[in-house]
């Protein structure tokens, strides 16, 4: 017998005894439609649980709006809340609007190697530095400001400005020049103040020898955002030592 012939016989009587394993297993049933309705139902179950999961995730988030917003009327959260409102504009939380005075400094540019005021300073002598914009940022203050943005993050009572080089620090942040600070309040009186202020006009003074950038222009009416970052202080502890 062929070879050929051997495997066709082989291949149809191995397909015969798969039929009769499935007609035994079904007892005359369709196995395809009940593994459907298994299906079928796995999903319905699954949806229905899914469906109850977020229900209790709505119940749950409704009990958060009520407690956040004060619904459930129990005076002394509505007091706090009240209490909390009256705080956030204050520690600068919520957004400002009104006339802005924009001041931007930038450090001065490369000159060529033998130029010869180039020659008499050192890198520092033409860089931006943390008393300069620190300098500029408190005059705003006596100004009137009533928000003041760094770049683009809103300054609170515990913002830090630090500079590494010609880097600036900011609420974990690192920014390079030019500086952009931007201050919400009366346009005139801060202007005055930074050119009575006498670090920012020892500042400008300088800026006009060695080519600092300093501009402070009204720039309208704008929106600064409230802070989002922590308001935590975050403070180093000593390791306990050994006795």
């Amino acid at each position: 017998m062929r070879p050929a012939v051997v495997v066709s016989l082989l291949v149809f009587a191995l397909a015969g005894l798969m039929f009769t394993a499935a007609a035994l297993a079904s007892k005359g049933t369709d196995l395809r439609a009940e593994r459907a309705v298994e299906l079928r139902d796995l999903v319905r179950e699954r949806s229905d649980r899914l469906a109850d999961s977020e229900q209790t995730v709505a119940d749950l988030q409704q009990n958060v709006d009520d407690l956040t917003s004060g619904r459930v009327g129990d005076p002394a959260v509505l007091a706090t809340r009240a209490r909390i409102a009256a705080l956030e504009s204050a520690a600068g939380m919520s957004p400002v609007r009104g006339r802005t005075l924009t001041v931007t400094l930038d450090d001065a540019p490369a000159r060529a190697a033998d130029d010869p005021l180039w020659q008499t300073v050192s890198p520092d002598d033409v860089i931006v530095h943390q008393g300069d914009i620190q300098a500029v940022v408190n005059a705003l203050w006596r100004g009137g400001a009533r928000g003041i943005q760094v770049m683009d993050q809103r300054l609170i009572a515990t913002s830090a400005i630090r500079c590494v080089g010609n880097t600036l620090l900011l609420q974990g942040r690192a920014y390079s020049p030019p500086y952009v600070i931007t201050a919400v309040g009366p346009a005139k009186r801060m202007q005055a103040s930074l050119r009575k202020d006498a670090a920012v006009a020892s500042y400008r003074a300088w800026a006009r020898v060695v080519g600092l950038g300093y501009s402070a222009e009204r720039t309208g009416r704008q929106t600064i955002d409230g802070y989002t970052g922590a308001v935590t202080l975050q403070y180093a502890t000593p390791e306990p030592t050994g006795q």
